[in-house]
């Protein structure tokens, strides 16, 4: 194709037949031949054909285009009939596959030849609707105002103006299918389609996007009003049908919503608006529009549903919630609410948060929307608020308050308020528990340390730290029983309190430990004043379940400043740990004792500490010691031994008991020692036999753990089962105030060892607060006499009368009587001619290790030997 700037001849054209029918029938005026060949008709851009007896000789690259092919010489040789088809202006062009495009048509013959130009405008993007309309209207006119393209003339005039009377309506072309364009896409994205009734013929022209948003082919054949109405859902149908016969009557604007069953069985909702108009030719003509507004509608709907859930919610809520305004007054609430506060809603409404808020705490009301002036949106808990009941009584609440603004603009706080005052009531009860002793009521050390904490913290504190430990007070709870102790205490702790001078608070730390705190020692006239206040607070009578219990307290105190050669004391911690190594000390003196802390007292306890670190140490290492001193009979027969804990330290040499068993109680380790005890003396003893092959049984002492504590049976089978030694050869001794009293746990579970073998001794007897009446009552086979009852027989005619009066109580219920501490000669004839049954001290021999035991047993019988270690 030769471009339109090359060509060489210019040609005028002048309008010829515009039917499209008649297109075929044009005959030549002259030859093909009379146009040069190589020659051809300048062509505008736009979509043009140059056909000779009806038969297409010339196309442009756009009308090649327009007709779904890809060159211009692809439509060279076809017949004009075939490639358009219909009357008049409006055609259609036929694509290569059968496919159609709406045009409009404008013929020309080319001057001078017989040559028919036929030039085709692109109308498919405009609405049906136009072009139905425009059909009526004349067709010269139609195509000018439509296509907006002029009359070519017959005159001799340039091709420049012919050329500029084919690019302005082309212009005008492109921008009316610009519009178009935009306004189809405008209808796709509002999802909107226009539609045209005929009422007359009942035809109805519908846009290609109704045909989209009805899910029906445009081009499945001609739409009705019938058809439409058949797609309309059967519940609508008919109001649907009788308001758009009301817009035909009337002609009034109609506007509805209804559901559309498309033809895939999809449902969906149609919001139409109609109009009634007259063309130019005077005829009825209805129009209007379709929009889909079913996503809308859903979404409404869900909406609408979450708000009425919502609504629901609030009113079924179990905690209280209540809407304020930007007054911040209240203006709806639940029912919960109502019965919190003990309202009626009626009465609520209108109550502002401050009014609602209890007198005490008015001062702090809730934040209102006022203070938040640029918070559209804020949320915040305030997490405890005292409010107050219509009754007047308190009630605790936690609030969360979310800060909104409502569809119109207006802010408001929605406030849920959910009731605390259990919860308060059960945190304080826990925070009277963590701070007080559960049986007196007392401040605990927790307490304790926060008060002294706080008296340090003042400029000059004039403080002093009081520990006071019942004196003897295990004795008395296991000869009364642990009820009746804590009976004592309880009233132990009364008094003390209720004698204590103005300036001192007391509190209890643990067991029979009692603590006071003066915070100003001046005013009690100085630390030796006060401790003899306390002293005599504590030094009295307590009833006790009938019986009138006398007490008294070793005393320790400490205040600060007092041991600066030793430790820094600016902390509570400090003070206590004083206190509690002055009454160790006093404790050491004797009943009634008190000892202040000082420089050298606190070395001294370091010292403790650092025994006490070293015999945890050498438990874990296993480097203690059993020492074993033996049982006799009258003829130095050995029948047991007893098993005597030593420890060699590694710079103090042999330690015997009564250095570190203190120190070991004080550290919470004699459960721990004695398991240690048992397991090893069960292990040493199962070789323990005599030249004529007798067993020897071992006798282990019990200081911490009770028959009756839980595991203990256990933890006694496991170390025989461990050693292998049989249960027979087992005695185990227990101090006399141990055995008081006892409960039932404890009876049975000494009861099952007994069954297997195992043999009871009571330790120490005479020392406690047992008569000899009771000793029948002990699950004991073995009585062991005291030492210092045997230390004076030979000398002292009351401990005669006392072992005397023990060996006869003994052989009366079927026990054996064994003597403790028989160093000499004459203690020995004495308790023999008494009857006792066996006996046990340096006069026969003193505690030896394992492998030296293990000799004695070789000699058979032991004879007098008074010289040796006397500790016990």
């Amino acid at each position: 194709m030769v471009p339109v700037a090359d060509r060489a001849e210019w040609v005028d054209f002048a309008p010829s037949s515009s039917d499209a029918g008649q297109v075929g029938r044009v005959t030549s005026s002259r030859p093909l031949a009379a146009v040069p060949l190589g020659e051809a008709i300048p062509l505008p851009e736009s979509p043009a054909l140059v056909c000779d007896g009806g038969v297409v000789v010339q196309a442009n690259l756009a009308a090649a285009r327009l007709a779904g092919r890809w060159l211009p010489d692809s439509l060279i040789g076809f017949p004009l009939h075939r490639l358009l088809t219909g009357a008049g202006t409006d055609a259609e062009l036929i694509g290569p596959e059968g496919h159609s495009v709406p045009v409009r048509v404008t013929r020309w013959i080319a001057p001078g030849t017989n040559l028919l130009v036929v030039f085709l405008v692109d109308v498919s993007d405009l609405c049906p609707t136009r072009r139905q309309a425009l059909s009526t209207e004349p067709r010269c006119t139609e195509v000018e105002s439509v296509a907006s393209l002029r009359s070519w003339q017959t005159s001799t005039a340039r091709w420049s103006r012919r050329r500029r009377d084919i690019n302005e309506p082309w212009a005008l072309e492109c921008e009316l299918r610009e519009e178009q364009r935009r306004l189809a896409e405008a209808q796709r994205v509002a999802r909107i389609g226009a539609w045209e009734w005929d009422p007359a013929s009942g035809r109805l022209v519908w846009s290609d996007m109704m045909h989209d948003l009805y899910g029906t082919q445009s081009a499945s054949g001609p739409t009705t009003y019938q058809f439409y109405l058949s797609l309309v859902h059967p519940d609508d149908r008919g109001w649907v049908d009788e308001l758009w016969r009301q817009l035909v009557v009337d002609h009034l604007p109609v506007e509805c919503e209804h559901r559309v069953l498309r033809p895939d069985g999809e449902m969906r909702t149609f919001r139409c608006h109609g109009a009634a108009i007259t063309d130019p030719s005077g005829s009825l003509r209805l129009v209007g529009t379709a929009q889909d507004v079913t996503e809308q509608r859903t979404a409404e709907t869900r909406v609408m549903r979450s708000s009425q859930r919502f609504a629901d919610l609030v009113a079924i809520a179990p905690v209280g919630i209540g809407i304020f305004d930007d007054a911040d007054r209240l203006v709806d609430a639940n029912e919960a609410l109502c019965k919190l506060l003990g309202y009626d809603l009626e009465t609520l409404r209108g109550m502002s948060s401050e009014a609602l808020t209890h007198p005490e705490e008015r001062v702090e009301r809730l934040r209102t929307m006022r203070a938040y002036p640029s918070a559209i949106s804020e949320s915040y808990t305030v997490p405890q608020r005292m409010l107050m009941r219509a009754d007047g009584e308190p009630v605790y609440c936690e609030l969360h308050v979310s800060a909104s603004v409502q569809d119109d603009g207006q802010r408001f706080m929605l406030v849920v308020f959910s009731d605390v005052t259990e919860r308060r009531r059960v945190a304080e009860a826990l925070r009277y528990r963590a701070t007080h002793d559960e049986l007196t009521g007392l401040p605990n050390r927790t307490a304790i340390k926060d008060t002294l904490t706080e008296l340090l913290a003042s400029p000059a504190p004039d403080l002093a730290v009081l520990f006071c430990d019942i004196d003897n007070f295990k004795r008395v709870n296991d000869a009364l029983g642990h009820d009746a102790g804590d009976e004592m205490l309880v009233a132990l702790a009364r008094w003390l309190c209720d004698g204590l001078p103005e300036g001192c608070t007391g509190g209890r730390l643990s067991g029979d430990v009692f603590v006071v705190i003066c915070s100003d020692v001046a005013a009690q006239g100085g630390v030796s004043a006060l401790v003899a206040t306390v002293s005599a607070l504590l030094r009295t009578a307590i009833p006790v379940r009938g019986q009138l219990i006398r007490v008294s307290a070793a005393i320790g105190v400490a205040v600060p400043d007092a041991v600066t050669d030793n430790a820094a004391t600016g902390g509570a911690e400090d003070l206590l740990r004083f206190a509690d190594a002055a009454l160790f000390e006093a404790k050491r003196g004797g009943t009634g004792h008190f000892v202040m802390a000082n420089a050298a007292l606190m070395a001294l306890a370091d010292r403790q500490v650092e025994l006490e670190c070293e015999l945890r140490e050498a438990l874990v290492r296993d480097e203690l010691q059993l020492f074993y001193q033996p049982v006799v009979d009258p003829d130095g027969v050995v029948l047991s031994a007893e098993a005597l804990l030593r420890w060699p330290h590694p710079e103090r040499g042999m330690l015997s008991p009564d250095v570190f068993l203190p120190v070991a109680e004080q550290g919470g380790m004699m459960r721990e020692l004695d398991r240690w005890v048992l397991r090893t003396a069960l292990h040493e003893a199962r070789d323990w036999v005599t030249q004529d092959g007798r067993p020897i049984a071992v006798a282990v002492n019990l200081s911490a753990q009770l028959p009756g504590e839980p595991g203990f049976v256990d933890t006694v089978a496991t170390a025989i089962a461990e050693s292998g030694l049989p249960w027979d050869r087992l005695v185990l001794e227990l101090v006399e105030t141990a055995l008081v009293d006892l409960p039932d746990e404890t009876r049975r579970a000494m009861g099952e060892l007994v069954e297997r073998g195992v043999r009871f001794a009571v330790d120490d007897f005479g020392t406690g607060y047992s008569s000899l009446a009771r000793l029948k009552e002990l699950p004991t086979q073995i009585v062991k006499l005291d030492r210092r009852f045997v230390s004076g027989v030979g000398i002292d005619p009351s401990d005669f009368a006392v072992a005397r009066a023990v060996v006869d109580m003994v052989g009366a219920i079927g026990r054996t009587c064994v003597a403790e501490g028989v160093e000499t000669t004459t203690q020995f004839q004495v308790l023999r001619g008494l009857g006792v049954d066996a006996y046990q001290g340096w006069l026969f021999s003193r505690p030896v290790s394992g492998p030296a035991f293990r000799s004695l047993l070789e000699f058979g019988r032991l004879s007098f030997a008074c010289s040796g270690d006397t500790t016990q």
